[in-house]
């Protein structure tokens, strides 16, 4: 007859100790691999917009960004948007530098793209379209969720490139081209990868695709 052994307490408490321990670690690894976990899906069909031939869609990794586009404010430069956006320019267009908490930014279309990613260049493609003069307003307010067009150390030199705020910052007020604002999906935007201690993103995430609503 095979005597049962009891385990003592201590045995218990241990046993019990690494059991918790294995779930935690399961759990916080489930969380660090799935980074849209929290992030709320934008369900378009319940979304009424006074202009939907004004309205972005956006889609990134962790889901839908809705962009509301000013061309009251910046006619040209929406109008360059519109059309590189309508093409498909911007389909899986590197988010190539990422400052965290800050911006992200992306549409170098000569060298960002998830087909033909240059990392030495990246930054310094162009369109093929040429630059366009830039449009600064005072009226635009650089909140959380801004869009605009980026350019080189001079005005007048916008082309494809544009950023998104993911804060306030009243120093850009008049120095960059609004184009829109993000009126929904911005917590989306704020789980593109970021890079390790630098601005540009090694590996970074791309823009799924993008589209008028209209």
């Amino acid at each position: 007859m095979i005597n049962k052994i009891k385990a003592s307490l201590s045995e218990k408490i241990l046993f019990i100790f690494l059991i918790s321990l294995g779930i935690f670690s399961f759990s916080f690894f489930f969380i660090i691999k799935n980074k849209c976990l929290f992030v709320e899906n934008i369900d378009l069909a319940k979304i009424q917009f006074n202009n939907p031939k004004n309205i972005v869609v956006m889609n990134v990794e962790c889901g839908n960004v809705i962009i509301e586009l000013v061309p009251e404010l910046s006619p040209n430069t929406v109008k360059r948007f519109k059309y590189l956006i309508n093409n498909g320019s911007y389909n899986h267009s590197a988010f190539y530098r990422v400052v965290k908490d800050t911006f992200i930014q992306a549409g170098d279309l000569e060298y960002g793209n998830i087909d033909n990613i240059n990392y030495y260049k990246i930054g310094s493609g162009h369109s093929g379209l040429g630059t366009i003069k830039s449009e600064l307003s005072e009226k635009f307010q650089f909140e959380e969720g801004s869009v605009a067009f980026a350019r080189a150390d001079e005005f007048n030199t916008e082309d494809s490139e544009f950023f998104i705020t993911l804060k306030k910052i009243p120093l850009y007020v008049g120095e960059y081209t609004p184009v829109g604002k993000v009126i929904y999906g911005l917590e989306a935007l704020k789980k593109i990868k970021t890079g390790n201690k630098v601005e540009y993103v090694l590996r970074p995430d791309f823009i799924k695709s993008i589209r008028l609503l209209d």
